[in-house]
């Protein structure tokens, strides 16, 4: 830990006063959408103010869900959602959100579509990190995207402009060393161990997710990955989803914080809540992650027994830049098209056996 940075061993971390996502896919123009934007940041304001006034001083770390300020692309093109829908990196969004850390005196870690001039067209899905004094200290773009371009999609440039440690970035903050995982992507354990072998101790995880009174594929995870990585983990979804034709209520739900050991010390039921939050004690994750024993998961990777499988492809990098490295605008249609070869390819090399 950077010495000049005190630490705050032990405070009250959130998985967001679970807000109702109010989706902007039905506003008509840019100016519409913008407000829209606006309101939901007001409120979240309003819920965080009210929610410490509640939980106490000491709630220093607020994670908000995935897709709460815009929802999702519902028939929205790439670069027709680029200019609705995401955010300029230095726009007003994000000042204002920064004025909401100031006023809270909070972390506030969310997820958000945002725009880079260096791929004109498109948009990323970052997951963000926010301090209390209103500065944005990390900005992590979503790897793996069914429907959305990712860095892997635009890979030789990307690392060319950012490095892979903009790829996989670390905060090291009073609160611990902070990193984010985006929604589906806690299904994907590579993600998270790359970030915990580059020292992140609290994991914060914007989701969007299927609510079920069962245990789910990413609540399964959410377990696995703060274990096998002994982490804090800090998930937030979405408390239902308004103005758009699935059932509100399918994402709901599941919000949690789970501990190093891969224990849930507090989770929210459905609707908006504020009961997802506990003490982070990353004194306590220090000193076992210091001690030697069979639960000591970091210590005990044996990354060169991987390396051969890690070296080959699956989904291939750089689909959304041309034979002269310049960047591409797909269709839709591009992702599917995409993994079917790539399913062609595994079957082809009999790792998927053909029906």
């Amino acid at each position: 830990m950077n010495a000049t940075i005190p630490l705050q061993a032990r405070y009250r971390g959130f998985g967001c006063p679970r807000t109702t996502c109010h989706a902007v896919n039905r506003c008509e123009d840019q100016a519409s959408t913008r407000a829209r934007m606006q309101a939901s940041i007001d409120r979240v304001h309003r819920q965080i103010l009210a929610s410490k006034a509640f939980i106490g001083a000491d709630l220093k770390l607020v994670v908000v869900p995935e897709y709460f300020l815009t929802g999702y692309p519902l028939g929205d093109s790439i670069s027709g959602w680029a200019v609705k829908a995401a955010l300029a990196i230095d726009g007003p969004e994000y000042q204002r959100l920064g004025d909401l850390c100031r006023d809270c005196g909070v972390y506030l870690s969310g997820n958000a579509y945002e725009l880079d001039l260096h791929f004109p067209g498109l948009y990323f899905q970052t997951s963000f990190i926010i301090d209390d004094q209103g500065h944005l200290i990390l900005r992590y773009r979503r790897l793996v995207s069914m429907f959305s371009p990712t860095p892997h999609d635009l890979w030789d440039r990307y690392l060319e402009i950012y490095g892979l440690e903009g790829v996989f970035p670390v905060a090291d903050t009073p609160l611990g060393r902070l990193a984010c995982v985006a929604s589906e992507e806690i299904l994907y354990p590579e993600i998270a161990r790359s970030l915990a072998l580059r020292g992140a101790e609290v994991l914060l995880h914007s989701s969007s997710e299927v609510s079920s009174t069962r245990l789910t594929p990413k609540d399964i995870a959410k377990r696995a990955r703060a274990h096998e990585n002994n982490c804090w983990l800090i998930s937030a979804n979405s408390a239902g989803m308004l103005d758009v034709d699935m059932p509100n209520q399918s994402v709901d739900g599941l919000s949690k914080v789970v501990d190093y050991l891969g224990e849930v010390r507090a989770e929210a039921g459905s609707g908006e809540s504020m009961a997802a939050q506990a003490n982070i004690d990353i004194g306590a994750l220090r000193h076992y992650r210091a001690r030697p024993g069979m639960g000591n998961m970091l210590a005990r990777q044996r990354l060169e027994l991987f390396a051969a499988t890690y070296a080959g492809t699956v989904y291939p990098a750089n689909t959304m830049l041309d034979a002269q490295g310049q960047v591409l605008q797909p269709e839709r249609a591009h992702f599917a098209q995409v993994q079917s070869s790539t399913m062609a390819s595994l079957v082809s090399r009999g790792v998927i056996a053909s029906e």
